[in-house]
């Protein structure tokens, strides 16, 4: 197997990562988007978090992206300008193969680097247990769970709360003049 390169992600790596969570949608219950987004759709987000300032990454392999993940706004209200919340998604055939916890820590790092200091996941289905072993191993420590709060695959599902501190977290203030968010 070519070696692995985590990087920022590009428009040329939508159309994979566009199939990538195409197959989340209509197969897993990590997300609870019912009807995949198409390309423009997809686009519209990548700008989205791009213009925003927030980290966007791919995992790829000779050049094609075969995971991604994301960090953006976890709630709109400016009292939340200093957390994130998470997203990854991987090709179903790299599952358990250590590439999703990779994407993990280098968004982490990348957070902190950009001054955030809270990490929230929000994780669809507490069966999730790849994710939340994913989480867990970064340093994620668990919340809560909502019970039943999703309905897809003529199911109810849970979504799993877990959050980790970034950087200094809330040992100190930060410092609205020094360009942290």
């Amino acid at each position: 197997m070519s070696s692995l390169e985590i990087r920022p992600a590009a428009a040329a790596d939508l159309p994979a990562i566009t199939d990538i969570y195409r197959h989340a949608v209509l197969h897993g219950t990590a997300t609870f988007e019912l009807i995949p987004p198409d390309l423009a759709e997809m686009t519209r987000r990548f700008d989205l978090l791009r213009d925003g300032g927030f980290p966007y990454l791919v995992a790829a392999r000779e050049g094609r992206a075969v995971g991604y993940a994301y960090a953006g706004v976890h709630r709109p209200r400016p009292a939340y300008r200093f957390t994130v919340e998470n997203s990854v998604y991987l090709e179903p055939v790299i599952h358990r193969r250590g590439i999703g916890l990779q994407l993990m820590r280098r968004l982490i790092a990348e957070c902190e680097a950009r001054g955030y200091r809270q990490m929230i996941a929000v994780i669809g289905d507490s069966a999730n247990a790849g994710s939340i072993g994913v989480h867990t191993k970064c340093g994620f420590q668990m919340i809560g769970t909502h019970p039943n709060v999703g309905f897809k695959f003529g199911r109810w599902l849970d979504t799993v709360m877990m959050q980790r501190a970034l950087g200094e977290g809330a040992s100190t203030l930060p410092s609205e003049d020094s360009g942290e968010r």
